[in-house]
């Protein structure tokens, strides 16, 4: 079966690993057919748009994308096209898996878990404005429409894969009205769901968890900053960005599986950047698109690899990005 499936490079290094992606789904062989579409900073330069219109409707199109990473300016410059990519086409909710890759060490061993978070509110609007020099204030948005879409999200997926429990992550012993909405949320659709517990914890508390005994936890339910936060400490313990993936889901069937965290502007021309980043979120995609015995046989070979001690200079080894993708490659069959 053929696929068609919107590339978006992104910033960094993502021109450089997107035909590395290209090269090892031939290897693979499912037949894939990608369009290119732009967005982030070479985007905003050629276009004035760090997210153009067209790329929207690519998404839209295609219901399927695979995402480089998309820087955003500090302090100055445009809004987040991550965010405008989430509210325009309803991306409302994130999935972050945080589970052991074979061959790569990591803090922590026997880790299989999922963070799931809101996409479109929190802190995460951006809504912020000087009140008078020197005071700002930055709005947290929280709706109960929002809260309860992505608490069932958490459910269906814990039922749907046979976890047994919910861990809702809050902030409610001060954001008593915002955060307290999220609780009684997520305990309203709970109801519907007594075969799967439901737990709450405090972000603190959860953060210190996720270090100490990540084990414990099994869905992970939060809004967008302590989602976003407990997926970088997840992605610590798990062995790093090599290891974790991230997956964006609506209620219009588009998917787009995206690279998480990092950016190594230093690497770019030197031949030498790590391509698992990529390579993992098209192991999720693939099994989206029904191609399970590929996405199985990928994954294992990139274990094989690791296993083997073939490494990029960032995990350790000495293996440039092509030698790395021909290592992965090989180990294929």
């Amino acid at each position: 079966m053929s696929h068609t499936v919107t590339l978006i490079p992104g910033d960094s290094l993502g021109d450089e690993l997107a035909p590395v992606v290209e090269r090892v789904i031939e290897a693979v062989g499912v037949e894939i057919h990608w369009e290119i579409a732009a967005a982030g900073r070479k985007a905003y330069e050629d276009t004035g748009d760090p997210l153009p219109p067209e790329t929207l409707e690519l998404i839209r199109k295609n219901k399927v994308a695979l995402k480089g990473r998309i820087r955003t300016p500090l302090q100055t410059g445009y809004r987040s096209p991550d965010h405008r990519l989430h509210k325009g086409l309803d991306l409302y909710a994130a999935k972050r898996r945080i589970q052991n890759l074979p061959g790569l060490p990591s803090r922590h061993q026997g880790l299989n878990l999922v963070i799931t978070h809101e996409c479109t509110e929190d802190v995460n609007v951006g809504l912020e404005h000087e009140l008078l020099p020197g005071v700002i204030q930055s709005i947290k948005i929280t709706t109960r429409d929002a809260c309860l879409r992505i608490a069932r999200y958490a459910f269906e997926f814990a039922r749907r894969h046979g976890r047994e429990r919910v861990t809702l992550v809050h902030k409610a012993n001060i954001m008593k009205r915002s955060d307290g909405l999220f609780i009684r949320c997520g305990q309203e659709v709970a109801e519907d769901y007594p075969d799967i517990t439901l737990e709450t914890i405090i972000a603190d508390n959860a953060c210190m968890q996720m270090v100490s005994r990540p084990q414990q936890f099994d869905v992970v339910l939060a809004q967008n900053l302590f989602g976003e936060i407990l997926s970088s400490v997840g992605a610590g313990v798990a062995g790093g960005i090599s290891a974790v993936w991230g997956e964006l889901a609506g209620d219009q069937g588009i998917r787009v599986y995206e690279v998480l965290h990092g950016f190594a502007p230093r690497l770019a021309g030197k031949g030498i950047a790590n391509p698992l980043p990529f390579l993992m979120p098209t192991v999720a995609m693939l099994r989206h698109l029904k191609e399970m015995e590929a996405s199985d046989r990928l994954r294992r070979a990139i274990s094989a690899t690791l296993e083997a001690g073939i490494k990029s200079p960032d995990l350790g080894g000495d293996a440039d990005t092509q030698t790395f993708a021909s290592a992965i490659i090989e180990r294929l069959d």
